[in-house]
């Protein structure tokens, strides 16, 4: 069993920048991927990023490349997602996502455990 929460969403001005964290207890932390997904209202789950368990691979969707980042420390049992130059687009709720094995992956059903969300809303 893995239990996450996340943390950091808020309310943010096109430009501005957030940090979400994703606290992490249960099984040993560095020994599966995890990744970050968002959900806008009305829309399905969407991927975002994605990071191995050494955090040597990321991976990102096309929209946010150059603007996010995808980080974790093993040794705090963390991943975060530096989000920079926010759009109205990004505004969705926020969820990490943990997937036994060494990489990530684009495909929601293959995460076998998920956090509550946390809100993130940018205004123009």
């Amino acid at each position: 069993q893995v239990q996450l929460v996340e943390s950091g969403g808020g309310l943010v001005q096109a430009g501005g920048s957030l940090r979400l964290s994703c606290a992490a207890s249960g099984r040993a932390f560095s020994t599966y991927a995890m990744a970050w997904f968002r959900q806008a209202l009305g829309s399905e789950r969407e991927f975002v990023a994605a990071i191995s368990w050494s955090g040597g691979s990321t991976d990102y969707r096309d929209s946010v490349k150059g603007r996010f980042t995808i980080s974790r420390d093993n040794a705090k049992n963390t991943m975060y997602l530096q989000m920079n130059s926010l759009k109205t687009e990004d505004t969705a709720v926020y969820y990490c996502g943990v997937k036994y094995g060494w990489y990530g992956s684009r495909r929601y059903a293959e995460y076998d455990y998920w956090g509550q969300g946390t809100q993130v809303t940018v205004s123009s």
